[in-house]
Formats: structure tokens, C-alpha cells, sequence
């Protein structure tokens, strides 16, 4: 039975090349667009969560800012500066923090090596900081560790772009490089990434240096800023609340008082972010849902005008003794293989265009986020299961009516 009804699928095919090749177009054109659509918003949206992650994960930085309330006597408008003193009491008296790093900045420290010298930012931060910033070095280095920070080591870390700008040559790691005219040695390079919301410029620019080497070299009392992790994001707000409690406590201001610190909540931001991601891909995937159901209608007509066209030859076949399902079964089986070959034929054209765009290498920042599209299979093969149910129902509804029609009246259409 399927060899006659594959016989016959191709013997309409050959009679009718225009309609079966505009057909299986539009149903290219519909899974092929669903399945772009939703592979580019996929990029996007890792894109657009990768770019905040990489400057910051799961963590507050937190800085002082202005009282805005009166408190224990004491007036409105007092400056709050922290100490690391401040992180370590946070650490103690919040059981639910996990990981802490202070970060002292210094703009336009200059740097030196073999007569090439360049201005960056540096901080002075703890181990920790590679983790919650995802300062990841390059295969034969490391970032700074506790030794580091105990020993008040002149260890330096640096940024993938400003150790190519110092190093043209490759291999920094072991060299020694003129800090601000001290000597201190390279333990590391930061690997690539992709940064779409920083501070005080890229990290990729930046050099890092430990806490305690820079608080002996320059001085410094106060950070410029506190990192914290908490253990669980569940438990964020609680201990962002803890945070103004135990500082407030500390420095004497309200701890409902939002203005004595300035806190850059990464872990909502990422939640955002994950949210508008996900209404991006929404509205694509509606986009997409629509171009289907164009591509259906599209060959529900197509099947309708088959059946009209060949209703004689339904009455012929009736007449000799054609039973109805071999006429139902002839027009699914043909609006399935319609289907199921323009859905593949439509994946493996998107598949092609994926990787190629994967391909080009996003040389302006701003197409990273177009030119990192990531196809989905499950989704890919969703959207083909559902061209080919779309062409399950535009061939059964015409071939049953067709099939329930009298030879006798078959016959004499025109």
C-alpha cells in the first residue's frame, strides 16, 4: 500500500511541479523562520546575560554613600567611607554571606616594560575577586592567592588587552613590569570575555594587585568599594537588609536609610535580564507560531484545490471499489510528505545559516549580541512536529469530505 501511495504522491507531483514546488516553499520559509527567530533571541538573550555575568555574578558591590535621615543625634548629610573592616564584620555577623573582596582603585597607573609604557586602572583586591568577577586566568598562569595577599606580594594580574598592548610579543606571564616604578611580577592573564557592563572601564584594561600590597605601597584607609556573595541568591534580599543593618550599626545611620550605601545588586539585575530575555523570545517565538500557521494555510489550500481538481478520479476510484480510507489516506500521506520534507529541508537551511553567522568573527562589540545565534534542537524538531500536525489536518479535513462524496456526483463534477 505505501508503494502505491508513494507512486501516486510522485506521479501528482510530476503533474503538478508549480503548486507542489510553491507548497513545499512555503513551508521552507515557515520552519525556517521560526527556527532563526528563535536561534537569534537565544543568542541574544545568553549574550545579554553573559555581558552582565562577566562583570559581576551573584554578588553586591557596595560603596558609601550620604545619610538621608537624621540618626542618634547625629544630622542628615554624613559621608559613610568603608574599610575593610567593614567586610569583615559583614562576614562575621551574616552567617548567610559566603565570599567578600575589598576593591581599592587607582586611576591612570602607569605601567612599564622594555621602553613600552601605557595608563590603566588598578585595584588591590582579594582571591576572591577572580570568582565573583570572572577574572579567569589563561592556560600557565593563576590570579593572585592567599599567599599573595599574606606575604603582600608584588604579584600582578592583568587584563588580556593591556598585556597584548605591553607584551606584543606573547608570554607575560613570569616578566616583571614597573608599577607606578616598582618592579612587580606577572602571574597571570585574564582570559577573554565578553563585558557589557563595567565600572570604571573593561577588565580587560585593568591590572589587579593584592589588598594588602596596595594598602602598603599608597596608604590607603577607606575601599572603594565591598564586594559581597551571598551563599544562596535565594536569600539576597535578606541579606542585602542585613547589610544596611550592620553597617548602619557600625557607622550609626537608619538602616532603612538607602542613600548612606550605594549597592549595584547584580543578582536582581541578572534576574531582569533573564526576564527580558525571555520576552524577546516570546514575541519570536509568536512571530514564528504565525509564520507556521501561514505555511499551514497555505498548504491547506494547496490540499483543497488538490482534492477539487481530482474529484473525478476520487469517483473513479470510488466506483471500482476504492474503500474512503484509501482515499483519506492518499491525501494525508501526500500533505504529510509536503510537510515533513519542507520543515526538514527549512531546519537544515537554518542549521546552514546558524553556523555561518557563528562563523563571522563580531569584531564590533555591538554585534556580538547578532552574531552569536544558538540553535535549540528540541525547539528545531517542536516546530517541524508541528508542520507536520498542521499537514496532518490540511490533508485529512479535504480527503474526508472528498472521500464521502457519491461516485455518481464525483463523476459528474467539473
Amino acid at each position: 500500500m505505501w508503494r502505491i501511495l508513494f507512486e501516486e504522491f510522485w506521479g501528482d507531483l510530476v503533474a503538478q511541479k508549480t503548486r507542489a514546488l510553491l507548497t513545499t516553499f512555503a513551508v521552507v520559509w515557515g520552519s525556517m523562520s521560526v527556527v532563526l527567530l528563535l536561534a537569534f533571541g537565544e543568542g541574544l538573550k545568553h549574550e545579554v546575560t553573559t555581558g552582565l555575568l562577566n562583570a559581576g555574578e551573584k554578588m553586591f558591590m557596595i560603596w558609601g554613600g550620604t545619610t538621608s535621615q537624621p540618626f542618634e543625634g547625629l544630622p542628615r548629610g554624613r559621608r559613610i567611607r568603608l574599610t575593610e573592616e567593614d567586610l569583615t564584620l559583614l562576614k562575621r555577623s551574616i552567617p548567610d554571606v559566603d565570599m567578600v573582596s575589598p576593591s581599592y582603585g587607582r586611576g591612570r597607573t602607569s605601567l612599564e616594560v622594555d621602553g613600552i609604557r601605557t595608563n590603566t586602572y588598578m585595584e588591590g583586591v582579594y582571591p576572591s575577586f577572580a570568582d565573583m568577577r570572572h577574572m579567569y586566568p589563561m592556560a600557565g598562569g593563576r590570579f593572585l592567592d592567599e599567599k599573595d595577599l599574606t606575604e603582600r606580594r608584588r604579584s600582578l594580574f592583568l587584563g588580556d588587552s593591556i598585556a597584548a598592548r605591553l607584551f606584543p610579543g606573547g608570554h607575560p606571564v613570569g616578566r616583571t613590569v614597573k608599577l607606578d616604578g616598582l618592579p612587580f611580577t606577572v602571574v597571570g592573564v585574564m582570559e577573554t570575555k565578553f563585558q557589557d557592563s563595567q565600572n570604571n572601564g573593561p577588565d580587560a584594561e585593568r591590572a589587579i594587585i593584592p589588598a594588602s600590597t596596595f594598602r602598603s605601597i599608597y596608604g590607603d584607609r577607606y575601599v572603594d568599594h565591598l564586594l559581597v556573595r551571598p551563599r544562596d541568591v535565594n536569600q539576597a534580599a535578606f541579606v542585602k537588609r542585613e547589610i544596611f543593618r550592620v553597617l548602619g550599626s557600625r557607622h550609626r545611620f537608619a538602616a532603612g536609610d538607602t542613600h548612606a550605601l550605594g549597592i549595584w545588586d547584580f543578582i536582581e539585575d541578572a534576574k531582569q535580564n533573564r526576564a527580558i530575555g525571555l520576552g524577546i523570545q516570546i514575541f519570536l517565538g509568536l512571530v514564528g507560531a504565525f509564520t507556521l500557521v501561514v505555511a499551514g494555510v497555505g498548504l491547506a489550500n494547496v490540499m483543497v484545490v488538490a482534492v477539487r481538481e481530482r474529484t473525478p478520479e476520487i469517483g473513479v476510484k470510488l466506483a471500482i471499489g476504492a474503500r474512503r480510507r484509501h482515499i483519506v489516506a492518499q491525501f494525508v500521506f501526500e500533505a504529510l510528505l509536503l510537510a515533513l520534507a519542507g520543515g526538514l529541508v527549512g531546519l537544515l537551511i537554518a542549521s546552514l545559516i546558524v553556523v555561518g553567522v557563528d562563523a563571522v568573527p563580531a569584531g564590533n562589540p555591538a554585534l556580538v549580541y547578532l552574531l552569536n545565534p544558538r540553535l535549540s534542537w528540541p525547539i528545531a524538531f517542536i516546530s517541524v512536529g508541528i508542520l507536520v500536525a498542521i499537514g496532518l489536518v490540511a490533508g485529512i479535513l479535504p480527503a474526508r469530505r472528498a472521500a464521502a462524496v457519491d461516485p455518481v456526483e464525483s463523476l459528474r463534477y467539473e
